[in-house]
């Protein structure tokens, strides 16, 4: 598999962009790559040619291809399946008629929280980068304060009373909302 790996030289500040080529080492037995310098990237994330030693390379197609696709890996099972739940209960409409169009933002923090027990949200993002999830961007740890303060008592009740349609006569809710503070020396 090619791919177009972007890597920043530190003594320079310049940014190259090289050809990855993964292989399987038999006698390693792990994956490896090749790289072959394509060029560097200009302001404007542009490739430029190069040979390395700041020499244009003026006929580029000999030496390479550039290739129009990057790849990347994804992870979508857990959220694939909170998300056919979320769908099967009613909970994802209940939310979208609640919050309107920040109802993904708020999918992606419960998918987030739940799948990521004792993470911080300002982990969020790295999180975000190798996950699929309702939203698609991140959410900074800034946007994720202002859109729990945007969500006020009447949205929650709303929300409350269109989830509780779903649930069956002998069932019921608990929320335990009591806390213990201590104090010792």
């Amino acid at each position: 598999m090619s791919a177009i790996i972007h890597q920043k030289d530190k003594r320079s500040g310049t940014t190259y962009a090289y050809e990855s080529i993964s292989y399987w080492d038999k006698d390693k037995k792990q994956s490896r790559s090749r790289r072959k310098l394509i060029g560097r990237v200009d302001k404007d994330g542009n490739i430029v040619p190069t040979d390395g030693r700041g020499h244009r390379r003026e006929n580029l197609s000999k030496d390479v291809t550039l290739i129009d696709t990057i790849s990347s890996r994804s992870f979508y099972g857990a959220t694939y399946l909170l998300d056919a739940i979320g769908k099967k209960l009613g909970l994802t409409q209940d939310l979208k008629e609640c919050f309107g169009d920040k109802y993904q933002e708020i999918l992606s923090i419960v998918y987030y929280l739940f799948l990521e027990d004792s993470s911080p949200l300002y982990r969020f993002e790295k999180w975000g980068l190798i996950h699929i999830h309702p939203y698609g961007k991140d959410i900074p740890s800034q946007r994720s304060s202002e859109l729990f303060a945007s969500i006020t008592e009447d949205d929650k009740n709303r929300f409350f009373k269109l989830w509780g349609k779903h649930k069956d006569k002998d069932e019921f809710w608990a929320y335990d909302t009591t806390s213990i503070s201590s104090y010792s020396e």
